[in-house]
């Protein structure tokens, strides 16, 4: 087994080395890399897996293999920190905000955050001082937090801005401004790029958080670069952030039996795109411009998101973002298209659907995607409709007690015509994207119930509520 990385990867090349030497361990993991001899499918599964501990270094971590590669990650990345996590951007996520203050203290979180930032509020006990979106009314996306918003939240001194960038649909806050009115208030700026590792390494792209000033970038490896599934990178710097409680943070929350395989792929990446990350991205992003181009041609109406929609900057390139509205038709009646001809897809709800494209997708399939989403688009075609914002980004919290208060309550269940002014004991969100229309200790509302029935009636899972089918809800008891 070889690699062209391996020399300037020491995960991969301690994970490669690994399986080139011959062994008799007697430590974990129970398989041993021999299930095959137990059970033939259970061995294609676990004999390729060998942990940290044992596996990529000695039990007592005596090659400091990893804070090897997390250091050549931090020099990389332009941080004083990094940290690489088998949990994905959820464990970092939870780390960084375990690290940012006190319970009781507040900090000012995008409402468009993941399901793994307000569980981290709730671990870390802080009170969040919730930030709007600005809406594009041309598309009803999302186009990122506006510099208003950081403004009024800087007045109740936050210990931190909490952001998500870019969004589930590709767009970006303008980012530069932000950076700057919170640092003049001496307060630190988190932005969970999960959807944005590849960002920063082609001008077609926008540039990476760090490279703006950002205190700390939490990204998922494995989402928009070819990572193992999990693997995820958090990078920090110091100025403004305690980097030894970062660290503490990260330990708590982390398991203690890490996954070799998925650090090790976090190495790789990090020397893939070092040694050619400039020419793999653009060619990414020249692939999903021709695609859309190709696709285009058919239609009268614009059926995808551009750069070109939105301010220069702010909007992923390579993100495809169908418009269904301008199809006339829904974005899951396509996905049920797609799926009978072996395509599945990141997304789907009535408005949008989202397609994942990476440097790994070839150009044969964009083809492929294109051969199949033409006709389908064509067959369900109707008449165009106005805009709609997903429940998802539209909606306002109501917060009566803190999300922690709320999590240890009491509760009950409740008829859903019962639950309206009621206080939430769940956290529920439509899956993907995941992020929260009802966070523990806010108030149920008639529209709240609605936009979540409507999108379960459009085929979208809701994820996280106690109840799925949303018949009942999960309330603090009075």
């Amino acid at each position: 087994m070889n690699s062209e990385l391996r020399e300037s990867a020491p995960l991969l090349n301690a994970y490669l080395e690994y399986f080139e030497r011959r062994r008799t361990p007697f430590t974990i993991p129970g398989h041993k890399q021999r299930a095959h001899l137990l059970d033939a499918g259970l061995g294609l599964v676990v004999d390729p897996d060998t942990p940290l501990y044992g596996g990529l270094d000695e039990i007592k971590l005596t090659e400091q293999t990893l804070k090897t590669a997390e250091g050549l990650a931090a020099t990389f990345w332009g941080a004083d920190y990094a940290r690489f996590s088998a949990g994905g951007s959820t464990h970092a996520n939870q780390a960084i905000v375990l690290a940012l203050g006190a319970p009781g203290e507040k900090v000012a979180v995008s409402r468009t955050a993941h399901r793994s930032i307000l569980s981290g509020l709730v671990l870390a006990g802080l009170e969040p001082l919730w930030m709007s979106p600005e809406i594009d009314e041309k598309t009803g996306i999302p186009i990122g937090i506006p510099l208003r918003e950081i403004e009024r939240v800087l007045e109740a001194k936050p210990v931190a801005i909490l952001l998500t960038e870019p969004g589930y649909l590709g767009t970006l806050s303008d980012l530069p401004p932000i950076i700057a009115a919170a640092h003049a208030a001496n307060t630190p700026v988190i932005i969970d790029a999960a959807w944005g590792a590849h960002f920063g390494f082609s001008p077609l792209l926008p540039q990476h958080v760090i490279a703006l000033g950002a205190d700390a970038l939490i990204t998922s490896i494995h989402k928009a670069l070819p990572g193992y599934t999990a693997a995820a990178l958090l990078l920090a710097q110091g100025k403004y952030l305690n980097l030894n409680r970062i660290e503490q943070g990260f330990e708590t929350t982390h398991t203690t039996s890490p996954a070799g395989a998925p650090l090790a792929s976090v190495d790789a990446v990090r020397a893939l795109l070092a040694a050619r990350g400039a020419e793999l991205t653009t060619d990414l992003v020249e692939r999903v411009t021709a695609f859309k181009a190709r696709v285009q041609s058919n239609f009268e109406l614009p059926v995808f998101l551009y750069a070109s929609d939105f301010p220069t900057g702010r909007f992923d390139s390579a993100k495809i973002v169908v418009r269904t509205n301008n199809l006339g038709c829904s974005g899951i009646d396509i996905e049920n298209a797609l799926l009978e001809s072996g395509i599945r897809v990141e997304m789907a709800d009535k408005e949008n659907m989202v397609m994942l494209a990476t440097i790994a997708d070839r150009t044969e399939d964009f083809d492929t995607l294109a051969d199949a989403l033409i006709p389908a688009m064509k067959k369900l075609q109707g008449e165009p409709r106005a805009v709609k914002t997903s429940v998802s980004w539209s909606i306002a919290p109501q917060t009566r007690i803190s999300m922690r208060s709320a999590y240890f309550a009491k509760t009950e269940s409740v008829p859903a015509s019962e639950a309206i002014g009621r206080i939430s004991a769940d956290l529920v969100a439509p899956y993907p994207p995941g992020v929260a229309v009802l966070a523990p200790g806010e108030i149920i509302t008639e529209a709240i119930v609605d936009g979540l029935l409507s999108a379960k009636r459009d085929g979208v899972r809701i994820a996280y509520a106690t109840d799925p089918s949303l018949t009942r809800f999960n309330v603090v008891a009075d």
